[in-house]
């Protein structure tokens, strides 16, 4: 049995973390972790668990933690694991964080973006940037996997293999990402509060989301220079879910006639099929069909799909997952089992809720 610690189990993503270990036939959770909660029966923060955990929530000491398990979740806000880790705590468990300590490798653009110090900067090198579909061989060797963002994660499987085979203008790119509430957090805040997001729609972190060097690093890699978006995320009246839909100019292709004409339908299709047709996780939807979040929710899924606009010579590009899952803990979850040798989707092979 893997032996698993989560601090920050009583965050939305640290919950869901804990609903999906239980169905693991190879986890066991050994330690709730939980600053806020200190003592208190686990089932007390969330009555969904009420017989299925008789623990009780501790505190937040990674070291006395390294000692009892075999991997250990991080769901905390930025800063925390980066001010805590050290060389004895990753000799002894292996670490998913779900922050972002560890995403970004340049550690000034880390500290513009977040606005805290790096308290850790010496574990950048060696941390692997969780995006499975991306980087699974080196996850598989990982102590410390940095699991990637919401947005970013669904943003960068939607445009990966178009920069990556290069049939789009990386200058052009612009990414309009829409989000349910749960992505900001179990905090109380007056933003979220329901009158306040019921019946609305609204823009927030616009032109400076933290979210923004993420996407950008990740997506440079893929085309092998720089690359600049546009990015503005949006808030949504639902629990669970983000859609994105990016735009970019085509890159024209030459014809053995001498002609410049748009990449097709099926060239697109075929670039995407290279890079996820044997994804366990990534589905590309038939032509013509749009991913929708209800389709994904509750589950480890990313819908992706397309559509070129010949007028414009423009692609649009669209995915559509649950923030909590693919873009939080299933993939920890996913992370780990790369980690340890698991079946990729052990414990995250149920199908989407619906309704």
């Amino acid at each position: 049995m893997i032996r698993a610690g989560i601090i920050g189990a009583t965050g939305y993503a640290g919950g869901e973390l804990v609903r999906l270990l239980l169905g693991h036939k190879d986890v066991e959770i050994k330690w709730y972790g939980s600053r806020s909660y200190i003592d208190q029966a686990y089932a007390s923060v969330y009555q969904n668990m009420f017989r299925l955990v008789e623990d009780v929530c501790r505190d937040d000491d990674l070291a006395a933690l390294a000692d009892q398990v075999d991997v250990i979740f991080t769901a905390t806000p930025q800063g925390f694991l980066a001010s805590a880790l050290n060389e004895d705590i990753l000799s002894r468990a292996k670490v998913v964080d779900l922050s972002a300590d560890f995403r970004i490798k340049d550690v000034a653009v880390y500290e513009k973006w977040y606005g805290i110090e790096h308290k850790s900067p010496q574990f950048l090198p060696e941390a692997v940037y969780g995006l499975c579909e991306i980087n699974r061989e080196a996850v598989k060797g990982a102590r410390l996997v940095a699991n990637p963002g919401c947005y970013p994660t669904c943003s960068v499987l939607s445009v990966y293999p178009l920069l990556k085979e290069g049939l789009i203008d990386p200058d052009t790119l612009i990414i309009d990402a829409k989000s349910g509430t749960s992505g900001a957090g179990r905090g109380a805040k007056t933003a979220n509060l329901f009158c306040e997001v019921n019946e609305n729609i609204k823009a927030y972190g616009v032109a400076g989301h933290r979210h923004t060097p993420e996407i950008e690093e990740q997506l440079s890699y893929a085309a092998l220079m720089p690359v600049r978006i546009s990015f503005t995320p949006h808030l949504v009246p639902m629990n669970r879910g983000i859609l994105v839909t990016a735009y970019a100019s085509l890159k024209e292709v030459r014809c053995p006639d001498g002609r410049d004409r748009l990449p097709s339908e099926e060239e697109v299709r075929a670039a995407y099929r290279k890079y996820y047709e044997k994804e366990r996780f990534v589905r590309l939807l038939p032509p013509g069909v749009c991913p929708e979040t209800r389709w994904v929710e509750g589950s480890n899924f990313v819908d992706v799909n397309f559509k070129i606009d010949p007028r414009t010579k423009r692609i649009i590009m669209m995915g559509a997952m649950d923030n909590l899952v693919k873009g939080a803990a299933g993939q920890a979850v996913q992370n780990m089992n790369l980690m340890f040798g698991e079946a990729e989707d052990e414990g995250l092979r149920m199908p989407p809720l619906f309704p």
